[in-house]
């Protein structure tokens, strides 16, 4: 178990690192792309970050055989918004707590996208679960429309923003750091980089977490549920650490609800075309967490009730969910 532990956190050493290469990256990147600065965040980093763990769906649902590995696929697909609605925010307002600067450290911040965003979600996260409650013959067929939602999500996103992202108050890029205006060709080497050593290192992390399973006596979906969001999601939740240390909220919060969009659509839409998609116990519960979460979140916004302490009372639905996993076994 210590060296469980002890590879746990070189893992997530690794992580934080390599997403302090990611983020430097990607902002240069948006720079070069002439995005704008929400569109960085919802667009070019969640995508990044999601990519990976995409990935991992794809293979568990179409390449490796037997049920388990499916329920993971499936556990994974619904894991990843509900780390990323109660983990992820948590960690967020935590953080906001500690950078607090006077009386609102929400001050300045633009969150007029982020309830559009939560509501988008909250639609086609609400229509995945009711797909899972019920079976009929050509259900696959609807995993194509996760596709086409999240393409219209990304127009709708890339016409939004029309605030440019400027350079004036970027780091250096980490390959090129005495140069004011890296090279395209060292964007695209440290981005390319960074996502494989976040995609390796959150692998290994969940490599490392299937001991716990057996241990503990849960069942796959109920690991892939519990545990693997733990890992997948660390990417997303350390961009926003990083971010919200360096004072741009904006683009951490974007980063959450863009990450949100994807694993609502891309993972979902792989499920629900290669398996049955038909949720046990373990899947209602974590549907219905997630539902309470975002619309937690978008009560907040909705009130203009949206601070530190509130947004990090959202993680704790990621223990109540737990505790009702054992109620449920």
């Amino acid at each position: 178990m210590v060296l469980h532990i002890f590879a746990l956190l070189a893992c997530a050493i690794t992580i934080y690192l390599a997403c302090e290469f990611f983020v430097n990256a990607v902002e240069w990147l948006g720079v070069r792309l002439n995005m704008g600065t929400l569109a960085i965040g919802t667009i070019l980093a969640a995508i990044g970050t999601a990519l990976p763990e995409s990935i991992v769906t794809l293979v568990a649902v179409t390449m490796r055989h037997g049920i388990s590995s499916k329920d993971i696929g499936v556990g994974a697909a619904m894991g990843g918004p509900l780390a990323l609605a109660t983990i992820a925010y948590g960690v967020s307002g935590f953080m906001l707590l500690r950078n607090k600067r006077g009386a609102h450290p929400l001050r300045g911040v633009d969150l007029s996208q982020l309830p559009k965003d939560q509501q988008w979600f909250l639609g086609i996260f609400i229509f995945k679960v009711a797909l899972g409650l019920v079976a009929f013959s050509w259900k696959p067929g609807l995993g194509l429309l996760f596709f086409a939602a999240y393409v219209a999500y990304f127009i709708k996103e890339m016409r939004a923003d029309t605030e440019k992202h400027t350079d004036a108050d970027l780091e250096p890029l980490r390959l090129q750091p005495k140069r004011a205006t890296p090279a395209g060709w060292a964007i695209a080497v440290q981005t390319i980089l960074s996502l494989g050593v976040i995609f390796v290192a959150s692998q290994l992390f969940v490599g490392q977490l299937e001991w716990a399973g057996p241990a503990f006596g849960i069942s796959a979906t109920a690991t892939a549920l519990l545990l693997s969001p733990v890992a997948t999601e660390l990417p997303e939740v350390m961009n926003a650490i990083i971010w919200i240390r360096q004072g741009k909220t904006s683009l951490a919060l974007a980063n959450i609800s863009g990450s949100m969009m994807v694993q609502a659509t891309v993972p979902s839409g792989l499920g629900i075309l290669f398996t049955p998609w038909k949720f046990d116990s373990a899947l209602k519960l974590s549907g219905v967490v997630t539902i309470a979460a975002v619309f937690y979140l978008l009560f907040l916004l909705k009130s203009k009730r949206f601070t530190p302490w509130r947004i990090a009372a959202v993680g704790s639905l990621y223990g109540v969910f737990a505790i009702g996993l054992i109620f449920i076994g």
